[in-house]
């Protein structure tokens, strides 16, 4: 009986309703800070030029870019990473975590096929398209929100929490991309 409670407490408190808490809080974040600049045409702009270099790009392709932009994460010579930090989206994404006050860590965005768009700081892999902040937006459509684990992220060393949203086309409101925004955990207390 002892064990049988004890497994029923653990897959109460690992199932999706219970296991973020801070799941009110992202929520209450992304109403009232992000939102407001989530779908800035600066943005929906890089994406969309963006879609239309890498839409027909094939699995392969895409394990390649990642794959480069992972081996010139430290090097001198970063001709895949480089286009990505340094654009007028990413110039966007570094003002907001600036405004931010160190609330946000890292923000960045992500193209139909999950691959980086611009980002406020380096991310350790290229291709996001395989993980939930873009399958769990994009691909469960437009007005799709995934708030992640708060832990502790390799790319910033911080514990966070990432907010993650689709990003729309604003006249047609089609998915063109997804957004991660990491939120320092204290921020979310």
């Amino acid at each position: 009986m002892y064990r049988a409670a004890l497994a029923a407490v653990a897959v109460i408190t690992a199932s999706p309703a219970a296991a973020n808490d801070f799941a009110p809080a992202m929520s209450a974040y992304l109403e009232a800070e992000i939102s407001s600049w989530a779908h800035s045409q600066v943005l929906i702009d890089a994406i969309s030029a963006q879609n239309a270099r890498t839409g027909a790009y094939d699995q392969p392709r895409i394990d390649a870019l990642d794959t480069a932009w992972r081996e010139e994460v430290g090097t001198s010579e970063t001709p895949t990473v480089t286009p990505v930090m340094e654009n007028a989206a990413a110039d966007f994404l570094r003002n907001r975590v600036d405004i931010s006050a160190g609330q946000i860590t890292e923000v960045f965005i992500m193209d139909a096929r999950g691959l980086n768009v611009a980002a406020s700081a380096l991310t350790s892999d290229m291709w996001q398209g395989d993980e939930a902040k873009f399958t769990k937006t994009f691909s469960a459509g437009p007005d799709a929100v995934h708030f992640s684990e708060v832990e502790l992220d390799d790319s910033t060393q911080r514990y966070q929490g990432q907010i993650s949203l689709t990003i729309t086309d604003p006249e047609s409101g089609a998915p063109i991309g997804a957004m991660t925004v990491g939120v320092d955990a204290e921020a979310l207390m």
